[in-house]
């Protein structure tokens, strides 16, 4: 009876652990001192994006060689790891295309102020593509998520017009993720978080790219593979044999697709 009682009160325990801690989980950011200097391997600039009073986004602009020669700007909505310090290396892969980056950090995330929440990191994502239109027209702004910044990317892409959307590793929805390794908890009405890229993508009228490995270790294969069901005709699911949820940055195969969406 001890034992059982012990199973249960520990199953309790960590289950009201999980609710309230939560973000924790999720988001792995990496503060950084407001005075810190960004150091990167190509031209970029710094920008803070005022919210209100509490919530400063702070972005990395990545610009080509030749900004007078853009082709277009790419709006880079990155992982939960750390923050745009971990990202940055992957600039390249579209300024070598003719394509400016825009990487903007989350609240919380090196030096973005402010409390997250699913709602601040969509109206961050408005933010950033309305200083985009400033700058470019629709059919010149591509929108790209990566892992936790696929939810994000996906509703913007279907409430603004853009050129295309691309996805590297996206998730069906939160729920459905945090269920795959959580079974025995009622994760519906305990996650804060939903982020329904599944449904975001059913609103996506233009091009949708999306690149997953089939040795994803963290978002696996066989869940985000249920999102071709509302890909539209034209609309590409790229699978990287062998690739795993950081990594695809390694394959050839990757880039070769990545650059012909660029050209």
């Amino acid at each position: 009876m001890t034992t059982v009682f012990i199973i249960i009160a520990a199953y309790f325990v960590f289950g009201i652990a999980l609710y309230f801690f939560q973000e924790r989980i999720i988001f792995q950011s990496k503060r950084l001192p407001q005075d810190h200097q960004f150091k990167f391997d190509q031209p970029f600039t710094e920008k803070n994006i005022r919210y209100d009073d509490e919530t400063n986004f702070n972005m990395i602009e990545f610009s080509v060689k030749d900004d007078s020669i853009a082709k277009g700007i790419v709006l880079y909505f990155h992982g939960n790891k750390e923050n745009v310090n971990h990202y940055a290396k992957y600039a390249i892969n579209f300024t070598k295309n003719g394509y400016e980056v825009w990487m903007p950090d989350y609240p919380g995330y090196g030096k973005s102020t402010g409390k997250i929440s699913e709602e601040i990191l969509y109206q961050e994502s408005m933010l950033v593509y309305n200083l985009a239109r400033e700058k470019y027209k629709p059919q010149q702004i591509i929108i790209y998520g990566r892992s936790l910044g696929t939810g994000i990317a996906a509703r913007l892409a279907g409430i603004k017009d853009c050129k295309k959307l691309i996805l590297e590793t996206p998730y069906k929805n939160f729920p459905a993720l945090l269920h795959h390794y959580l079974w025995m908890y009622p994760i519906s009405w305990k996650q804060k978080y939903k982020m329904p890229t599944y449904q975001y993508l059913q609103n996506v009228k233009v091009p949708v790219t999306i690149f997953h490995g089939t040795n994803d270790e963290i978002i696996p294969y066989k869940k985000t593979i249920e999102l071709k069901k509302v890909l539209k005709n034209g609309d590409e699911f790229i699978s990287i044999e062998k690739g795993r949820h950081n990594n695809l940055n390694d394959f050839d195969l990757f880039h070769q697709k990545l650059d012909s969406l660029l050209r």
